[in-house]
């Protein structure tokens, strides 16, 4: 087994592997049709040629640098290049609007952007140019401006990493402790106003170790090849996708986007994935459709892969089904594993809860999925289910080496160690709210089991309690609706109030297909009686396995998928309920009045 190292900082680990690993392939990315690589020995030269020109740029050590790009290599290369020149790197979401580029620039304090392509930029420059302290815009692609608009400086990416690369001088002046500050990440903002969690090298650097821990032991340390697909700027792929595959010395692959994703899988053949919840749902109702179309013998065979994964995942394995066992292997899981490249460790989920149903699904098919938990604030990963302490489909696994994690009196899971950030950027009231005594409280209601598993129970601030103070975990509702092949989102409403309702929004494709069979043409509006009628017999099914204080009474239907867009979703897809909130309330209160 590989000796797990102990490195001072994130630039002496990455230039520690490319050493290593020399001319072998790092970063990928698809161009004209074909995969196309930079090797380790370029990408450090052009970290090292960027970071020498950010400093002749006149940045200064600790100085803050915003990064606005789509996932690719550029990203990475300009993200270690800030912190190899000693500055802090600012990841923020491309789809930011100029009031949320401005709040990051005035309270970050940024003095320079790297930002991607000339649409991303004509967001920001209006934000740069009421900024009192940011003064200059590398782009990465032409900009189509001239060196200079007004106070602003424009410098050409390009130019920049061609520039002279001392890598040796680079990588001995990296001269950051573990406890630096390496970036701040802003918080997605489910619940109001971004904030910025400063993470520091040694947070980052305890979370891609325990996860090597995780990998080494439990499948072993080898070439491993990852597909980057969720937002760079999110905390979990920042950890997770980007310097976890460089503390493996993998390759790192940057997807196409969502609608290319499933080729994009099939052609790269992963090894390892981080990746959401929302991802396996909707992997999960494209399997289901495409089975149901193949016939008797392909439906039958899902039908008992399931039922036996249940079986197993409840501890009730039964000798009788080794046999079909045997059959399922060399049938319906092999064409499974093909749709996931073949040869594929596990998928790691995290950034909101899984629920265990569809996890059972694809273990029930071959597939290792691993859950894991964590927060912005804990670098993120806290814990993360690994098969050598027994996966169970509700439970986020034990914590991660070096982590300590323990449940307060009111059930509030508090979490210990080097990950924990030291604190929220020039916040101090807030810092002192979540991190007490050194244990950061996650906000998150949870136990321990038996196993040192961790489980998750709800967010603190998102339960809700009715009028007789029954309290109500809405996102095990929520989970439970979006598994209805009639309902793709939905959000449940009910604080304070007798029951609880719902605002849904149904399934493009489900909706199409109930359009035709009632004769309404091709669309049918979100309010036909007729659909609703159908969303409320989906919502019947799933309260016969809820309480009586979690029944859905009543539903609303949305007027468009939540998305990032539309803010109603966070870049990691998790709903943003006060948004939501402020948009259906007066819909959703009037459920009550019928």
């Amino acid at each position: 087994m590989r000796q797990l190292e102990i490195f001072p900082n994130l630039v002496t680990m990455f230039f520690t592997r490319a050493a290593e690993r020399g001319d072998a392939p790092f970063l990928w990315t698809k161009q004209d049709g074909s995969w196309t690589s930079i090797s380790w020995r370029t990408a450090a030269e052009q970290v090292a040629a960027l970071a020498a020109a950010l400093r002749d740029m006149g940045l200064d050590r600790g100085d803050r640098v915003m990064l606005v790009s789509e996932n690719r290599p550029e990203w990475c290369v300009a993200d270690l290049a800030i912190m190899a020149a000693g500055c802090v790197t600012v990841p923020t979401y491309i789809t930011n609007t100029e009031r949320d580029h401005a709040h990051v620039l005035s309270d970050s304090g940024a003095r320079a952007v790297i930002v991607s392509t000339a649409r991303l930029a004509r967001t920001l420059l209006p934000a740069v140019l009421r900024s009192t302290h940011c003064d200059l815009i590398v782009g990465i692609d032409p900009m189509g401006v001239g060196q200079q608009s007004g106070d602003v400086r424009f410098a050409d990416w390009r130019t920049l990493v061609a520039g002279p690369a001392d890598v040796g001088r680079c990588a001995a002046g990296a001269d950051f402790a573990r406890a630096d500050l390496a970036c701040i990440l802003y918080t997605s903002g489910t619940g109001g106003a971004p904030r910025g969690v400063r993470q520091h090298h040694g947070a980052i650097l305890q979370n891609v170790a325990g996860c090597i821990d995780v990998i080494s032991t439990d499948f072993g340390w080898g070439d491993e090849v990852f597909l980057s697909f969720l937002p760079a700027s999110h905390a979990y792929e920042h950890s997770g996708g980007q310097y976890f595959p460089i503390g493996l010395g993998g390759q790192i692959y940057y997807s196409e986007g969502l609608e290319k994703l499933a080729s994009n899988i099939e052609e790269v053949r992963p090894t390892i994935m981080v990746v959401v919840p929302r991802l396996f749902e909707v992997l999960r109702t494209r399997i289901l459709k495409q089975v149901a179309k193949q016939g008797r013998v392909p439906n039958y065979l899902m039908a008992r892969a399931l039922a036996i994964g249940a079986g197993r995942m409840a501890g009730r394995a039964r000798w009788r089904d080794l046999p079909m066992d045997l059959i399922l292997s060399r049938t319906l899981r092999p064409k499974i594993s093909a749709k996931f490249g073949g040869r594929l460790k596990a998928m790691v989920s995290g950034g909101a809860p899984l629920n265990p149903d569809v996890g059972t699904f694809f273990d029930a098919l071959g597939v290792t999925l691993l859950q894991g938990y964590g927060q912005t604030e804990a670098a993120p990963i806290i814990s993360c289910n690994r098969p050598a302490a027994g996966i169970k489909m509700d439970t986020v696994g034990p914590p991660l080496m070096g982590t300590e994690v323990r449940i307060a009196p009111d059930g509030e899971i508090l979490v210990r160690g080097e990950c924990v950030m030291h604190g929220y950027w020039r916040n101090p009231a807030e810092t002192a709210r979540v991190l007490v005594d050194g244990w950061l409280h996650t906000g998150d209601i949870g136990h321990v089991d038996d196993g040192g598993r961790v489980v998750i129970t709800d967010r603190k601030k998102d339960l809700l309690i009715n009028d007789k103070g029954d309290n109500v975990a809405p996102q095990r509702v929520e989970g439970m609706l979006t598994l209805e092949p009639e309902i793709l989102q939905a959000m449940v409403y009910g604080d304070r109030r007798p029951h609880l309702v719902a605002l849904v929004v149904p399934d493009p494709d489900w909706v199409r297909e109930w359009a035709v069979v009632n004769g309404v043409g091709a669309v049918a509006a979100p309010n036909d009686p007729g659909l609703a009628r159908a969303l409320s017999a989906a919502v019947d099914r799933v309260n016969a396995g809820l309480s009586v204080t979690e029944k859905i009474r009543r539903i609303a239907v949305a007027d468009e998928p939540f998305s990032i867009a539309n803010e109603e979703l966070t870049p990691s897809l998790k709903i943003r309920r006060h948004v939501i909130r402020a948009r259906y309330g007066p819909r959703l209160d009037a459920l009550y009045r019928k």
